[in-house]
C-alpha cells in the first residue's frame, strides 16, 4: 500500500486541488470550471452558471437549535449567493435530500416550506432533484443554475493594482449568532428545563439562521453601471475570500481594519466571548455578503450607497496581502476561517 495522507494535513482547499488537478478543457462551452464561485458554460449569447453546495447534519447545522424552515431557506440562499458572486441571476435549482426515519413527513414539509419561501423571494424555480434514505441524520444538496451576459460576468481573477476593495452589508454577525447558539446548547444539555432568552441577540441570530444573498447589491451595481473587476461571496470569512481573489488575480492587497463594517450588536456579542470584532469579521464566515473590487473611477458612485463600504485597495503582488491597523502598522493577512478537514493548530 502506498503512502497515506490524512485529510487534515491538506485541508478542504488542498483536497480540491488534489482531486482536481488542472485539466484540459474538452468542450468549447466550458468557460470556467473548478476554482470560482460557480462554473460558467457558454450557450449561444448567454453564460450559464452552475454551482452546488451540500449541507450535512452535524457538520453544517445542528438540529438542537436550527428550525427546519430556516434550514431550507438557508440551504437555498447559500447557493444563490454563488451565482450573485459571478454577477449573475439564479434561475433554477435541483434538490437532493437524504433523510433518516428520525424525520417525519411533516418535518420534511417544514424544511420544504423554507425552500419554497426562498425560491419565491429570489424568483427561482425548482426543476428537479432526488430523495433517498439515510442511515443517520439529514443531508441536503442543492444545485443552482443561473445566467449572466457574457460581457457582465465577474470572476475572482480580474482585480488590478489600485482597484478599490469593497464589501456589502456588515461582517461577523453570523459568527456571533453561532457562538450564542452553541453556548445556549451547552446550557440546555446541562439543564433541559433551561429557557434561553434571545431577545438581545435577534440580529446576530437572524444572520446565522436566515442569511440573505447579494441580490440587492448586484442589482444596484447594474443600475449604476458599475462592473466589478472581481467578486466573491463571504462564506468562509473575509480573510479567506480576500486571499482567494489575490491568488486568482495574482495581486496583493491592503485591508484597513478600522474600515470594516461591523454592526453594534455583533461587536457587543463578540465582546461577551472575549473576541475582538475585527477578528470575527475576518474569520467568522457565513455572512454571505459580497466582497468585490472596482476601478477607482467608480468611487464617486459607490460612496453614495450606505450598504457598500470601501475597506482597502489592491496592490502589486510583491507587496503581499496586508492588514493595516488603526495605528498604521501592517500585519500579514492570514486565513483562519472555516476549512473542512483542516488540522487545528496547537
Amino acid at each position: 500500500m502506498g503512502q497515506r495522507t490524512e485529510l487534515e494535513e491538506i485541508g478542504e482547499f488542498g483536497l480540491i486541488e488534489r482531486l482536481n488537478p488542472k485539466q484540459e478543457i474538452r468542450n468549447n462551452s466550458t468557460i470556467i470550471g473548478i476554482g470560482d464561485d460557480a462554473a460558467a458554460l457558454k450557450y449561444n449569447d448567454k453564460i450559464v452558471l452552475v454551482s452546488t453546495d451540500a449541507m450535512v447534519e452535524g457538520v453544517h447545522f445542528d438540529m438542537v437549535y436550527t428550525p427546519l424552515k430556516h434550514l431550507g431557506y438557508k440551504a437555498c440562499v447559500v447557493n444563490f449567493s454563488d451565482i450573485y458572486a459571478m454577477n449573475g441571476q439564479p434561475k433554477q435549482i435541483t434538490i437532493t435530500i437524504s433523510s433518516s426515519n428520525r424525520y417525519s413527513v411533516e418535518a420534511l414539509e417544514e424544511l420544504y416550506a423554507g425552500i419554497h419561501l426562498a425560491c419565491e423571494k429570489y424568483n427561482v424555480d425548482i426543476v428537479g432533484g432526488d430523495t433517498t434514505s439515510s442511515v443517520s441524520g439529514l443531508f441536503i444538496s442543492i444545485t443552482v443554475i443561473g445566467e449572466v451576459e457574457q460581457d457582465k460576468m465577474v470572476g475572482r481573477n480580474g482585480a488590478k493594482v489600485y482597484d478599490l476593495i469593497c464589501v456589502s452589508g456588515d461582517l461577523g454577525g453570523a459568527y456571533a449568532g453561532l457562538l450564542v447558539l452553541q453556548r445556549e446548547k451547552v446550557t440546555f444539555k446541562a439543564n433541559p428545563n433551561f429557557q434561553p432568552d434571545f431577545s438581545t441577540y435577534e440580529y446576530v441570530l437572524e444572520r446565522q439562521l436566515k442569511p440573505e444573498a447579494g441580490k440587492k447589491t448586484v442589482e444596484w451595481l447594474r443600475e449604476n453601471n458599475i462592473l466589478p473587476t472581481s467578486m466573491i461571496d463571504i462564506s468562509d470569512g473575509l480573510a479567506s475570500e480576500m486571499l482567494h481573489i489575490c491568488k486568482s488575480s495574482d495581486v496583493g492587497c491592503e485591508l484597513y481594519i478600522e474600515k470594516f463594517p461591523i454592526d453594534y450588536e455583533t461587536t457587543r456579542t463578540l465582546e461577551e466571548f472575549k473576541i475582538m470584532a475585527d477578528v470575527g469579521a475576518l474569520n467568522g464566515g457565513e455572512d454571505y455578503e459580497l466582497l468585490f473590487t472596482i476601478d477607482q473611477k467608480d468611487f464617486e458612485k459607490i460612496k453614495e450607497n450606505e450598504n457598500i463600504t470601501v475597506i482597502g485597495h489592491i496592490t502589486d503582488k510583491s507587496m503581499g496581502c496586508q492588514l493595516v491597523t488603526p495605528q498604521d502598522t501592517t500585519i500579514e493577512l492570514r486565513a483562519q476561517g472555516w476549512n473542512h478537514y483542516r488540522k487545528e493548530e496547537k
